[in-house]
């Protein structure tokens, strides 16, 4: 299986757009902390004074026992009382314009294709559904331990590839600027460059 480090001067010539220098920076920042906050489940949750169980007697009475006043035992001063301003189920995700996406991609690839991690290669195939056969094939393209394996893979593949949690098996209409981020290096097909060429041209 051929391989070939992917240069800036290749990825102009499959008509990959790339950003100009120094911009898009912005646009990636904000796209890879929407991407995080999407993944917060929003879960969180405490009682108020007015949820938690608990008698509303007054516990005693206003004046003449030397003690503060007191009325309720679910005040939040008291252990099992309720929580003052706690958390609340929320919805952490922020929208991102579809261009700001798309300017995030072209910035994180041309990171990659300028720091030499991006390799082109003819395909990631194997027959057998190993991971051993696996991590032989790809031992021919990279020795990096994180990888981001960028095209369309078939069931076989996807089953040798599955038990490697530092290999992510991503396909290249859905491969984002964090998957680009988020390893050592970038193996991508020739089909993949070709739907990347299109997601990545201007419109």
């Amino acid at each position: 299986m051929s391989a070939k480090i992917l240069s800036i001067e290749a990825a102009k010539q499959a008509n990959i757009t790339l950003p100009e220098e120094g911009k898009g920076q912005q646009a990636l920042y904000q796209t890879l902390v929407a991407y995080r906050a999407a993944r917060r489940l929003g879960t969180a949750c405490t009682k108020s004074r007015d949820q938690v169980a608990g008698s509303g007697k007054k516990l005693w009475k206003q004046k003449g026992t030397g003690n503060a006043r007191m009325g309720s035992r679910r005040s939040p001063i008291w252990r099992g009382g309720g929580v003052v301003w706690g958390p609340k189920p929320r919805d952490y995700s922020k929208k991102v314009n579809g261009k700001v996406k798309q300017l995030a991609l072209r910035t994180a690839l041309a990171a990659r294709i300028h720091d030499g991690d991006v390799i082109v290669t003819d395909h990631v195939q194997v027959t057998d559904g190993k991971t051993k056969s696996f991590i032989k094939l790809l031992k021919g393209v990279t020795d990096a331990q994180k990888v981001a394996v960028v095209g369309q893979f078939d069931q076989v593949t996807l089953r040798a590839a599955r038990n490697l949690g530092t290999i992510y098996m991503v396909r290249s209409e859905d491969v984002n600027a964090e998957h680009l981020l988020n390893c050592q290096k970038v193996v991508i097909t020739q089909q993949a460059l070709e739907i990347l060429a299109r997601r990545t041209a201007n419109e």
